[in-house]
């Protein structure tokens, strides 16, 4: 199995690859989002290059970090028993909407706050309901010839250089709030997400894809050692290829991109607030342990820090409204 991984070898970042518990380092410079960048074919070639040659290091002697640097984060909402708890969390509202049968839906979030696996999680400021959200990444690498732009699903799959656990942060108060503008969500997400421990490259599941094209792979979260909850990622409404080729329509899927599937069911607390009734487990608090594990990927787990105090909400300022005829220019002038 050929496991892309990033980590930290006594405060230099390293890239290379995890096999039998040892991290094979790549040359001095050469990094994961480089193996992305060549492709699929030429990674799983480097691969037994380094591991038949490269020096090595017991996985236990490195800090893993996130696999990759993403170049971009969509993260779509493709579990329709997840959309349906959520809704009744949010809105009261039972059953899913019709648009979400329609068409796959995501938001873009913040690549630039993403954290790796054993990594302390702080809880944003403002927030008193902190959450996780228990999900998959394909990850995605250069197919030579292509643009990524408008691909079919069957061209998207080629795009897919692998998986990776995701852990998409929540808090949900400021999201709450947020979403009410009918846009967003913003600082309800952007304060972190959790990648890792590695990427597992996509031939490694070519097996295990149904006749539909989707992995049946277990995945499940425990919070401080109790189990929160599990699904199967052949749940999703649309299998990661057809994910890829929709985001590539009329725009482009390129390497170092990262796709989310979306919380799985029973992957979150608030699907779980909305089906009870009750915020019962309750939202998590600083020194809460979260692991997600994923069949046939592997597992990720962060603690959650102290919360930021701060008062981050400003308020927009009440002004009289001119008439569109006001000239801004002259009464400057006096």
């Amino acid at each position: 199995m050929v496991k892309l991984a990033r980590w930290n070898d006594g405060g230099e970042v390293r890239s290379g690859f995890i096999h039998e518990d040892r991290a094979y380092r790549l040359p001095a410079g050469q990094t994961a989002n480089d193996l992305l960048e060549a492709g699929l074919d030429e990674t799983l070639a480097t691969a037994d290059r380094v591991i038949g040659a490269a020096s090595s290091a017991p996985l236990s002697a490195v800090v893993l970090l996130a696999p990759l640097v993403p170049a971009t984060l969509r993260d779509f909402v493709a579990f329709e028993e997840h959309v349906e708890g959520m809704r009744i969390s949010i809105d009261g509202a039972p059953g899913v909407m019709e648009e979400w049968y329609q068409a796959p839906t995501f938001y873009f979030s913040n690549p630039h706050t993403i954290r790796a696996t054993g990594e302390e999680i702080p809880i944003p400021a403002g927030c008193s309901q902190l959450d996780f959200e228990t999900e998959v990444a394909a990850v995605v690498g250069r197919v030579p010839g292509s643009s990524g732009s408008n691909l079919s699903a069957a061209q998207a799959q080629q795009h897919i250089f692998g998986y990776t656990v995701f852990n998409d942060w929540s808090a949900r108060d400021l999201q709450r709030r947020e979403m009410k503008v009918s846009l967003g969500p913003c600082k309800g997400k952007d304060f972190a997400g959790t990648l890792g421990p590695w990427i597992v490259t996509a031939d490694e599941f070519a097996h295990r894809h149904d006749s539909d094209g989707f992995l049946a792979l277990r995945m499940s979260v425990d919070v401080n050692g109790s189990r929160v909850g599990e699904d199967l990622l052949s749940n999703m409404g649309w299998p990661f290829a057809e994910l890829v080729a929709y985001a590539s329509q009329d725009s482009r899927v390129l390497p170092g991109d990262v796709l989310g599937s979306g919380t799985c069911g029973s992957g979150c607390l608030a699907e779980l607030w909305g089906r009870l009734g009750d915020q019962a487990p309750p939202p998590l608090q600083t020194g809460d342990s979260v692991s997600m594990t994923v069949e046939g990927i592997g597992a990720i787990t962060n603690t959650v820090g102290t919360r930021r105090e701060a008062s981050t909400l400003v308020r927009a300022r009440p002004r009289q409204r001119l008439p569109r005829s006001y000239d801004g220019a002259a009464a400057a002038r006096g």
